[in-house]
Order: C-alpha cells, then structure tokens, then sequence
C-alpha cells in the first residue's frame, strides 16, 4: 500500500478577515502591518511560538544593509522601521552610529546602515507592534492547504491544537519561506537545486561573556572589519547539501547541525561555568528552498530602473550594486488575490541571493500586504499604480534619488 485515502470531512471555519498573512518571519511582520495600517482586518498565521523566522528562532541575527555601502540610504520604510526596532532596546554588535547617531555623509560612506541585534526582544517587539497594528496572532497555526474559487484563493486549511480548521479571507500574502500556498493553489513554483550548505549558529558563553557563534554558513559582507574572527568558523567540513523540502531531509539538516555544535562547543573544552551553550537554533537554517515562479522574474544585473518598481534592494554582499524590485515578482498571474513576500518572491537564483536576507525581505512584505489591502477593498488584484501610490505614502523609496 503506497497510499491512504482519509475520509471527507468538514472543515470548521475559524475566522474571515481581510488579509491573511501565512508565516511570521520578518516578511509576515512586515506584510501585516502593512494590511493592518491600510485599514484591512489581518491576521498574521504563525507555525511556530515566536516572531522573526530565521532572524530569531534562526539566530542569524544580523540584520543586513539597508544602504548602498556608498552612503545612500536604499531600502526605506518598514524596513528601515524594523532594524530601528530591533535596537530599540540595545544592540549585541554593529551599531551603525552613523546611520543612528546623525553622521555626516562621510561617515556613512564608511559605515553601512547594519546592526546586530538581540533575537528575542526583537521577536517581542515585533509582536507588540503587530497588537498596536490590530493584527489578529495566530500562532501553532501550520497551513497545509488551500481551497480555491476560479482564480482566487478562498481560504487557508491549517493544522492547529483544536484540529484542522479553515480561514477565509479577500487577499492573501505567502510569507511561508518555501512558496507554500502558492504551490497549494497551483501557482507556478521554482526549487532551488544547488542546496543550502549547512550553519549551527548558536550562542555561547565563556570568558568572555556571552555572544553569538556563527558556525557554518555565513550570510556577512565581504571584507567586514566589524566580524570577530574568533567567532566565524566558516564552512563545516564535509557538511552536505540541503533542500529543506521533505521532512526527510530537513530532518537530516537538523541533526547534522546538532552534531556540528555538539563537536564544535567540546572542541574548546568540557562543559563548565566559563564554557557552556546558552541557546541553539529552534528550526533549520535555510536560506532558499522554493520560490514563486511569477508574472516577473528579475535578475542579477547593472542597475535597470523598471516601470512597476515597488522598492529598492542594495547587496549586502559588496558595496554598490542597487536593484529596483517589480510588482510582478509578487504574484502568479493565474491568482488575483495571492501575494509573495520575502524570500519565496519570483527572481533568478542570482538575485535570490539578495532578496533572501532581512531588508528585502521587509520591503517586499510592506509591498505584498498593501496589495492584499488594496486587493481585498476592490475585489480585483491592485494595479501597480496605486499599489505603488500607497507605498511612496508610506515613505518607500521606489527609485534611487542617488546615481547608482
């Protein structure tokens, strides 16, 4: 027997909104509080118990430059509102003092516009933005279908502590990391085939105090003067590849990274006052597993300003390059009312590698949630005028100011 068939059931219906947001990573933030602020009725559907994704429960807690390396602040509004969040209560390292603090454009062009920041404040604080917003917080929420009419998504099928339970909305936004409504609803969807190297990032205490140690797979700019060495370790030798889209190899990825910490942390000695773990990652340490293969799919390239902008994304790997985003990386044109946000947005393998990280993550969630306002108030997919009418209002930048 290769398969089950289970019985038909019906699916209690647990609320109606708005806007649904599905995933609570910075993306999901970000895209919730952008529906909520347009004035739709949201909720934010969260698997785990925390906010951040990756950022906190991930511990790759760096947030990325928001600025060109050259002194041009490049990725504005809730993005920019984020990372001033995350060190609303104290930075752990990289304080942009000249971003922060007032610094002459000398300064700047010194110092990109990055921060190290505490994981689980942010979490907190981002979740008390969220209730000031009037974002509805579902959390144990695990979405594990669609149900569709014609060319809209109708509601979310989700796994929750009560049993499997329905939510019905106007507009969607897939914040899932790995395009999985997207995939539910038929939509087309690209894997990432190279594989995520493996990383065990974990927080350490010693000597020293404590700090975090980023084992394995970085995601740091070239030639950062800023990044302790004694803390960087690099690639993990003879680590393999993961896709992260089966439970089987997610499962893998897991104990391989348990594995790696265990080895690195004895490496240095036993277990002692001066020498312990203080906290180790609560999910896999991916970085791109599925994406949307949508209406536009930009790529790596010298600057191009496109028609449909709706924000800019510097590289966060070398100082320099500046990439305006399309609307059309949003969303599958078989599907008027679904958005993509965050690392699961249509692009090149290329350009993945930039839209993955914290900022671009952030500005395309504030893009995502204003078009599932706007889509849940007309009844139709937003056009790109208006949707980018309402980003400019909420202070986006959708072109440089600067010459790239």
């Amino acid at each position: 027997m290769d398969h089950i068939t289970e019985p038909a059931r019906r699916t209690p219906l647990a609320g109606r909104y708005d806007v649904i947001v599905a995933g609570g990573g910075v993306a999901g933030v970000a895209a919730a509080l952008a529906a909520a602020r347009s004035g739709a009725h949201t909720a934010l559907l969260e698997r785990e118990y925390l906010l951040g994704g990756l950022g906190t429960l991930g511990l790759i807690a760096i947030y990325l430059p928001i600025c060109d390396g050259r002194g041009h602040l490049v990725t504005t509004g809730i993005a920019e509102e984020l990372l001033r969040l995350s060190v609303r209560q104290g930075s752990e390292g990289r304080r942009p003092a000249a971003w922060l603090d007032g610094g002459d454009a000398a300064a700047r062009q010194k110092q990109r516009f990055e921060v190290q920041y505490n994981p689980w404040l942010f979490a907190i604080d981002c979740e008390e933005a969220l209730r000031q917003a009037g974002v509805s917080l579902v959390y144990g929420c695990t979405v594990c279908g669609v149900t569709c009419e014609e060319d809209t998504v109708a509601a979310l099928l989700a796994e929750t502590r009560d049993g499997r339970r329905a939510y019905a909305a106007r507009a969607f936004v897939d914040a899932s990391g790995s395009a999985d409504l997207f995939a539910a609803a038929g939509c087309p969807t690209a894997l990432y085939t190279a594989g995520n190297s493996l990383a065990s990032w974990y927080y350490l205490a010693d000597k020293s105090g404590v700090r975090l140690r980023q084992l394995g797979f970085l995601d740091l700019p070239e030639n950062d003067s800023e990044l302790d060495q004694n803390m960087q370790k690099g690639s993990l030798d003879g680590a393999g590849s993961y896709h992260g889209m089966t439970a089987e190899d997610l499962s893998r990825m897991v104990l391989d990274a348990h594995a790696a910490l265990k080895a690195d942390f004895l490496a240095d000695g036993p277990l002692a006052p001066d020498h312990r773990p203080v906290a180790i990652a609560a999910i896999p340490q991916l970085r791109m597993t599925r994406r949307l293969a949508g209406a536009a799919t930009p790529d790596e390239r010298p600057f191009a300003p496109c028609e449909d902008s709706i924000g800019l994304a510097a590289d966060w790997r070398r100082r320099g390059p500046v990439f305006e985003l399309p609307y059309g990386s949003l969303y599958s044109p078989g599907c008027q009312n679904l958005f993509a946000a965050g690392r699961c947005i249509s692009v090149t393998n290329a350009l993945w590698d930039v839209t993955r990280v914290i900022p671009s993550c952030a500005l395309t969630g504030q893009a995502a949630g204003t078009a599932a306002a706007l889509t849940a108030r007309a009844g139709r997919r937003a056009a790109a005028a208006e949707l980018q009418a309402a980003l400019r209002a909420a202070g986006v930048l959708l072109h440089p100011e600067f010459t790239p």
